[in-house]
């Protein structure tokens, strides 16, 4: 945890139970874990589930910008803490499923990874509105680095009607 400070973005998503409650426990807790400040967090956004069973409730869904020192596969270590914290049991959820909490780590400042546990930039965040919307509010001129486009940019290709997803 002696690295510099870099910058980093995490989604966060809930469908079951106080789903706006789960996201700012999650919030307060990653901010208090050693090595990790929250620095700003997306509006909590109301979406559809994308995949998996159908009957699921809505999602929330947010992100925050963070700054970490901590190395790539350490701060997913703390992610997922807080999400066995927060009721979430991986190898037992359907995927896609509903879930308490779910927290994804988008990109990290400096870092790629491909891995069977961690994949950077997140392979799926380009083509997902629901993470997209939260970060645009955040920094809607990051450019995206698999697609080269701006958020704000990627958010209006997906949304124009001739999008295919």
């Amino acid at each position: 945890m002696n690295g510099p400070w870099r910058r980093g973005y995490v989604a966060l998503g809930s469908n079951l139970g106080n789903r706006e409650a789960a996201l700012e426990s999650a919030l307060v807790e990653l901010d208090a874990t050693p090595g990790v400040r929250v620095d700003a967090v997306s509006r909590f956004h109301r979406t559809a589930p994308v995949g998996g069973p159908a009957g699921q409730g809505e999602f929330v869904n947010a992100v925050a910008r963070v700054r970490t020192r901590l190395a790539a596969e350490d701060l997913l270590a703390a992610l997922q803490a807080v999400e066995a914290r927060h009721g979430r049991d991986r190898a037992r959820e359907v995927r896609n499923g509903p879930r308490t909490l779910d927290l994804d780590l988008l990109l990290l400042e400096g870092e790629t990874r491909d891995t069977e546990q961690l994949q950077l930039p997140h392979p799926r965040m380009e083509d997902r509105l629901f993470v997209l919307e939260p970060l645009e509010d955040l920094d809607p001129a990051l450019i995206l680095p698999r697609c080269g486009r701006s958020v704000r940019d990627q958010v209006a290709a997906l949304r124009a009607p001739e999008a295919v997803l």
